[in-house]
């Protein structure tokens, strides 16, 4: 088998050098033996002596950096949704200006149902994006288990802090269970 070539690697094997990684380390981490690499540094006189480690000040932290990258990322996507909201609703005023929309249509978005109640409202309401005026339910996290006994739904424990599940759902209480493909919805028995 062919000896890989370590010589495009030798900057990121300073570096590790320098931070004090062993041999083996770097040595697995660039798929080589480990008497391939003491050549090579022997070669390009990389030495791992302890003095080169002391004066290594700076320890780098890499998951900083990527948090800010992703917090980074994070912003630049609210900036483009809050761009994508200012502009539908500038071309919403535009078309009802024009009378291509009746401005009631615009007023049932600001209401909780729609005047038809088709949840037309409602999905045009989602798509503008932005930041809401109300905060949504927010999803929490169930598993549904098939045992021995029957069958349980698993609800994070974090919903006992939901003020909804607290008024309307804490207690045993009789269900009716609709199943469909791609969910399946549980209803209060006394709502029906």
């Amino acid at each position: 088998m062919a000896r890989k070539s370590l010589k495009p690697q030798l900057n990121q094997i300073r570096v590790w050098v320098g931070q004090g990684r062993t041999d083996a380390w770097i040595a697995h981490q660039l798929e080589v033996p480990v008497a391939q690499l003491e050549t090579f540094k022997q070669e390009f006189e990389l030495t791992s002596s302890e003095s080169a480690v002391a004066g290594f000040d700076e320890v780098v932290d890499l998951r900083a950096a990527d948090d800010a990258q992703v917090a980074a990322a994070l912003e630049i996507e609210e900036a483009e949704q809050a761009k994508a909201a200012d502009e539908e609703a500038r071309l919403r005023a535009e078309r009802i200006a024009a009378g291509e929309e009746d401005p009631e249509d615009a007023d049932s978005d600001e209401d909780d149902g729609g005047n038809n109640g088709d949840g037309a409202g409602r999905s045009r309401r989602g798509r503008r994006g932005g930041r809401g005026r109300r905060s949504g339910a927010k999803a929490l996290e169930g598993s549904f288990d098939h045992g021995e006994e029957g069958y349980g739904l698993w609800l994070d424990p974090a919903i006992a802090e939901n003020a909804v599940y607290a008024e309307h759902w804490a207690g045993k209480r009789a269900v009716t269970v609709t199943v469909e493909a791609d969910r399946i919805v549980i209803r209060r028995a006394d709502d029906d």
